[in-house]
């Protein structure tokens, strides 16, 4: 008899569901409803660690493949505390441990983004059997093309930046769509691009406001009546990034702004004059259910995740390269962060038709 745990982490987004059901159809498949047994671990670690578990069936994966967020729930639950007991004295390492042998796993399934990997690759080296598959709509995730849950989170930023256009062209305004990516630019690099975005400012390119503002008023003086910006939320200025993270921290702290956006809004306002308009989609951006693309990609991973498995091939986070599927060591995942390169051919090509990255 089999039996293997899942574990949702972090952030939720649009394919968790879909890729646990790829795990587990490939595993009823293999075995048989009979010889396996699945765990869903839930509320995430926060589960793993104080032992909240239940018993899934077969019927619990149907129907789910469409349907947004997680079925077993999700915590966030930082790794820099992972090895800091809880309230109570707790040593949390080894609850989650204890916890897997008390449920008898033969592996988990840990399905997160980047602090999730940094946690798993914890458990592995803890000498716990465990497979990861990688989740964020931020598609930061060392070693893999794209993460599940990114392009569902571009059609959905592309979608507000598409409604803005008209509305940005009726009025004659500038508006400011912040999308989500505190440390990467991927999907407001993406979603810029298919929106057809004028200016685009992530993370990895530190922006000259008087950059930004001078492809405002090119477009004006060229006849264009509206502008439209994507920002990442973690957008930040040649000055900022200049300043040391403690410094730049107490400067956030007592900033008078909501983020970003609303920053570099009243700076272009200033020194144009023109009306600005700021957007902010938010959570809207990993909610709903998956788009085509990712059922497809989760379906593929779940399905891989499934074959290490059967392999006993632990250790490794199921990833995807050059089209193809493939199993990365995650002590090569763990605490590393895929940025958007600043010289990448992407960049380039977005700046040969005009899009300004505030450089």
């Amino acid at each position: 008899m089999k039996r293997i745990g899942l574990l949702t982490s972090g952030g939720d987004c649009q394919s968790l569901n879909a890729t646990m059901r790829g795990v587990a159809k490939s595993l009823y498949e293999a075995y048989g409803s009979d010889e396996i047994e699945i765990y869903g671990v839930l509320e995430g670690y926060k589960g793993l660690i104080y032992g909240n578990y239940e018993q899934m069936k077969p019927k619990d994966f149907s129907g789910i493949l469409t349907e947004g967020g997680t079925i077993i729930g999700t915590s966030r639950q930082p790794f820099k505390y992972m090895r800091t007991p809880d309230e109570n004295g707790l040593d949390k390492v080894k609850a989650m441990k204890d916890n897997y042998k008390k449920m008898k796993l033969d592996c988990l399934v840990i399905l997160g983004g980047n602090g999730t990997h940094k946690t798993a690759n914890l458990l592995k080296e803890e000498g716990l059997n465990v497979v990861t598959l990688p989740k964020t709509i931020d598609n930061d995730i060392w070693g893999t093309d794209i993460t599940f849950g990114f392009q569902s989170a571009v059609n959905i930023a592309t979608d507000a930046i598409d409604c803005i256009h008209t509305t940005a062209a009726s009025h004659r305004r500038v508006f400011i769509v912040e999308v989500m990516g505190h440390k990467v630019g991927w999907l407001t690099l993406h979603a810029g691009i298919a929106g057809g975005a004028d200016v685009i400012l992530i993370p990895e390119i530190p922006y000259n406001i008087d950059s930004v503002v001078a492809a405002i008023e090119k477009r004006t003086a060229e006849g264009k009546k509206f502008s439209i910006l994507a920002v990442a939320e973690g957008a930040i200025s040649v000055e900022d990034a200049a300043l040391s993270k403690k410094e730049r921290k107490t400067k956030y702290k007592n900033s008078p702004y909501p983020s970003i956006s609303y920053k570099i809004g009243k700076e272009i306002e200033e020194k144009t004059g023109q009306e600005i308009r700021i957007t902010v989609p938010g959570h809207t951006q990993r909610g709903g259910g998956p788009c085509p693309f990712d059922r497809v990609i989760s379906t593929r991973l779940g399905a891989a995740a499934a074959e290490l498995i059967k392999k006993e091939q632990y250790g490794y986070m199921v990833g995807f390269r050059d089209g193809e599927i493939i199993p990365v060591p995650l002590e090569e995942v763990a605490g590393k962060l895929k940025m958007v390169d600043p010289n990448a051919s992407i960049i380039k090509e977005a700046k040969s038709i005009g899009i300004n990255f505030g450089d």
